[in-house]
């Protein structure tokens, strides 16, 4: 071969070498953060999903090792969101799980602030060990793209602003740039380490492109290998390649409006649930605004909207095994809401043949009579 083919040849390896630095040194932050937060995970563990990271050979059999018995998802999942906050309260878990009718917990594992819960606000051997010994089915949120931590401390993999600083939304918080896949490995990698705890499903929430803020001013470093609605979609079937063999089934939190529109945050729920085990879209209707679904005040017909937005993920997953479980609106924005507006929704859930619905309130404090059977 001539001179340039060698060089050609060079300059390859060379950039092979600059990206396996840059994901370690991604994995080691991961490592780092995870440790701190007395999750038990090693850099491979973090990082493992990246073809980069390991031998072929110690890639296929990682998974493996740590693959453990799939719990049986409940027929009606009946369940409520726990903050980490709220878990590291002595007896408040189990003061959830004494709740009648209730069958299953979403636990935050990171949450939107980019903390992770495990070990810094609650023990994660023992809050598996409480769900399950309960019967319950315990599920764990990870935050996806939406993290100030991650953002701050490594300022390349987060989204930017025009002059090159650290773009942030409404609320102030900073983005990841879902378009690179060291915030992949770090994500995943957190997961699995909670997978591995003994968390039945993970679901991804964030998992998006920013909606809110000033996005014009928006940049994405590095290369765009596909466009906003096939990129997460790509990030949901890496996710489920590395934790489908870990025993744990994989799920996304979508928007309530997902299947209804293209709302360009590259939440398609068709596409995305070539992968996951389940999607659940946020139907809160306080989030709706005034003529949505031909309805005047959406508010104030909490089954009607519903019942309305899931029709449309209902056509939207036909023809897939994917699960449909909604969010439902246990919270006051607005106007009270009572314990007939709970119901109406759980109603329309069940008119529409979803598998069960989990209820959303950011205090913590539910309608525990909603989830009586």
């Amino acid at each position: 071969m001539g001179e340039p083919d060698r060089n050609a040849r060079l300059r390859e390896r060379r950039r092979r070498r600059r990206r396996q630095i840059r994901i370690r040194r991604t994995v080691a932050l991961g490592v780092l953060l995870a440790l701190g937060a007395g999750i038990a995970l090693g850099a491979r563990a973090v990082g493992g999903g990246d073809k980069t990271a390991a031998p072929a050979s110690s890639r296929a059999r990682k998974p493996a090792a740590h693959k453990r018995p799939t719990r049986v998802i409940p027929d009606e999942i009946r369940g409520v969101h726990v903050t980490m906050a709220t878990a590291s309260l002595p007896g408040r878990l189990q003061r959830y799980l004494s709740i009648p009718g209730l069958n299953a917990i979403e636990l935050d594992v990171k949450d939107e602030n980019g903390h992770v819960g495990p070990g810094t606000y609650y023990d994660v051997k023992r809050a598996v060990r409480d769900v399950h010994s309960h019967g319950g089915y315990l599920i764990g949120r990870v935050v996806t793209f939406e993290d100030p931590v991650l953002s701050e401390k490594r300022p390349e993999l987060a989204v930017h602003n025009s002059d090159g600083s650290v773009w942030h939304n409404n609320a102030g918080l900073g983005w990841t740039n879902p378009y690179d896949r060291r915030v992949w490995a770090y994500n995943v990698g957190i997961a699995a380490a909670a997978a591995k705890a003994g968390f039945d499903e993970i679901q991804f929430d964030y998992v998006r492109f920013p909606s809110d803020g000033d996005l014009s001013q928006i940049r994405y470093p590095g290369p765009h290998p596909q466009a906003m609605r096939w990129t997460i979609p790509a990030f949901v079937q890496y996710a489920a390649h590395r934790l489908h063999p870990l025993g744990a089934k994989v799920s996304v939190d979508v928007f309530g409006l997902s299947a209804t529109r293209d709302l360009g945050i590259g939440q398609l729920p068709r596409r995305v649930s070539n992968y996951v085990d389940a999607v659940y879209p946020m139907v809160y209707p306080s989030h709706y605004n005034p003529g949505e679904y031909g309805i005047d005040l959406p508010d104030d017909r909490p089954g009607l909207v519903v019942s309305r937005s899931l029709v449309d993920f209902q056509r939207a997953l036909e023809g897939r095994k994917t699960r449909l479980t909604p969010w439902l609106q246990d919270f006051s924005l607005g106007r009270t809401y009572t314990l007939q507006d709970v119901q109406l929704q759980i109603a329309a859930a069940q008119q529409n043949h979803t598998n069960g619905f989990l209820l959303w309130n950011p205090e913590g404090v539910y309608t525990t009579a909603a989830l009586a059977r």
